[in-house]
């Protein structure tokens, strides 16, 4: 067997490897990316979350402005409008992604005036354990009347967004409302 030493091997050579490997900048982009891609990905999607949050509140907004149309001009309370039809022309006008059958609960009510709407009567949207609740009022008034319409979405997308926690109820899902105040037309008259 041969003990030749190997040209290039010994001392000397580890330190140009040394110098080597300090001036090699393969990898820095990996490691560049490692340090800011939790930050980044934690302001994706935030975006994203803020950004469905505000589409499905102003959409729900939208909904409940146009349905509540026909409760102003009279039309709903001519025709006979009940609650279940009242809710079905609601969710007519929210996007797909709402679960409109089962997580919305829509909510009329009527005053003869503003001053008979006082604090706490009108009922809350949760139960005592933050949940959302299950009853419903529809009392869509006569001409000339003040009418409440809010309506209530549970948003459980909202437990689902990484990184951002918008829960205000249990199971981490969000309580979005919408709410149109108005004086009916004098219809019928």
């Amino acid at each position: 067997m041969s003990t030749t030493p190997i040209a290039g091997s010994g001392g000397p050579v580890r330190g140009n490897l040394l110098a080597r490997w300090r001036r090699d900048a393969q990898g820095v982009t990996a490691i560049e990316f490692a340090m800011v891609a939790m930050p980044f990905l934690m302001l994706l999607f935030g975006i994203i979350g803020v950004g469905l949050y505000f589409f499905t509140t102003f959409t729900l907004e939208n909904a409940v402005e146009q349905a509540a149309r026909v409760l102003r001009t009279g039309q709903a309370q001519e025709a006979g409008l009940d609650e279940t039809q009242f809710k079905a022309r609601v969710c007519s006008f929210v996007p797909g992604h709402v679960d409109c059958a089962n997580k919305v609960k829509v909510n009329v009510l009527s005053f003869p005036d503003t001053a008979n709407i006082v604090p706490g009567s009108l009922p809350t949207c949760l139960n005592n354990d933050n949940t959302l609740s299950g009853s419903t009022q529809f009392d869509p008034g006569a001409a000339s009347e003040v009418v409440v319409v809010w309506v209530c979405y549970e948003w459980e997308l909202s437990s689902k967004i990484p990184f951002l926690d918008l829960g205000n109820m249990a199971g981490g899902s969000r309580l979005i409302q919408a709410t149109a105040v108005f004086r009916t037309e004098p219809f019928g008259t």
